[in-house]
């Protein structure tokens, strides 16, 4: 099966962070048998002229390539690129809905008809989380019948339990224990200023946090908290396999990329009630809390260093998410579309 792959994210040298859930899936499609090519934006900012050139690769590609099937990844802006390529071509097109692209429906209506028309255009569209899919369908009902669920997994060989002292001394972490870990966007709907507030109220251990963004400045020289940045995914899962519990209390979580590999490495978790973790972190695994409920978070913090470390629970729940597994459903969907 030959994919053309459309994506307003793709991990670059520059941004090793940026997409990376994105590209595990393909290079798992890839090991699976199918001949993927890559249209994809590499790296944050730009302007909104990116996704016009995203929209010309995309239809120039299609034409080189002649795809089976296109495969667009966020419905607003890649998906009406994805949708103009398949439509050049007479090829199918299935798109994944990742979260922020869904918001953006919710909130503007030129997003609300540009989703429209690229979703009108696909044969499937996917959802990242059941919650995900009933905010989509709860705006574009016309698409109850034609959308599934499924996550990007998590690479179980990549992220898996390790030897937590190696790994310290490998991403050279020092400090206190207990070690919190925060892998993330740096900003106000990841809540990881509150985090941060929430660990210095508790007064013990580290706090660890690896990601780029607008928060970033914020966050720097605060005590006993160890600024990371943003590193290619084999990075994350050394600091993944050093920490004692990973942290992502976010307001509206799409799925949680980064609990799931976090459990994958037999790491506890912190998530949040307000998205998908519920769907998959259960009791054993790690604490889940509104984090826009006053003390929610510091309460999440001290509930979740009562969960051991390392944590087979949480290993064994990651394991229903192999990447391996999710990339034959995606396939199944792609060759049938």
């Amino acid at each position: 099966m030959k994919i053309l792959v459309v994506s307003q994210m793709w991990p670059s040298e520059a941004e090793p962070d940026f997409g990376a859930f994105v590209a595990q899936v393909c290079r798992e499609l890839e090991s699976q048998g199918a001949e993927l090519e890559i249209v994809a934006i590499d790296r944050r900012g730009q302007g909104r002229s990116k996704y016009l050139r995203l929209a010309r690769d995309a239809k120039r590609a299609a034409k080189r390539f002649r795809p089976d099937v296109v495969y667009g990844h966020f419905l607003t802006f890649a998906g009406p690129a994805a949708a103009r390529a398949g439509r050049a071509v007479g090829a199918p097109v299935v798109l994944t809905a990742h979260g922020t692209d869904v918001g953006n429906v919710e909130r503007s209506r030129i997003a609300r008809w540009l989703t429209r028309r690229a979703t009108s255009r696909a044969s499937r569209v996917i959802a990242v989380s059941d919650w995900l899919r009933v905010r989509l369908v709860a705006e574009l009902p016309e698409l109850a019948d034609k959308t599934d669920v499924i996550d990007c997994g998590v690479d179980l060989e990549r992220f898996q339990p390790r030897d937590a002292h190696e790994a310290r001394a490998r991403v050279r972490w020092e400090g206190e224990r207990p070690y919190f870990l925060f892998v993330g966007s740096l900003d106000e709907r990841k809540h990881v200023l509150p985090l941060a507030e929430a660990f210095n109220r508790i007064g013990e251990g580290t706090l660890a946090i690896v990601g780029t963004g607008p928060l970033r400045d914020q966050l720097r020289e605060r005590p006993n908290v160890v600024m990371a940045g943003p590193l290619p995914h084999d990075q994350v899962a050394d600091w993944m396999a050093a920490c004692d519990y990973l942290c992502q209390p976010t307001d509206g979580e799409a799925f949680g990329q980064s609990l799931l590999e976090a459990m994958a490495c037999g790491r506890s978790v912190l998530g949040t009630t307000r998205g998908g973790p519920p769907e998959f972190v259960p009791p054993e695994a790690g604490v889940l809390v509104d984090p826009t409920t006053p003390g929610a978070i510091e309460r999440g913090l001290r509930e979740v260093a009562r969960l051991p470390c390392p944590n087979p629970a949480a290993r064994a729940a990651a394991e229903k998410h192999d990447v391996r597994v999710q990339a034959a459903r995606i396939a199944e969907i792609l060759s049938t579309a």
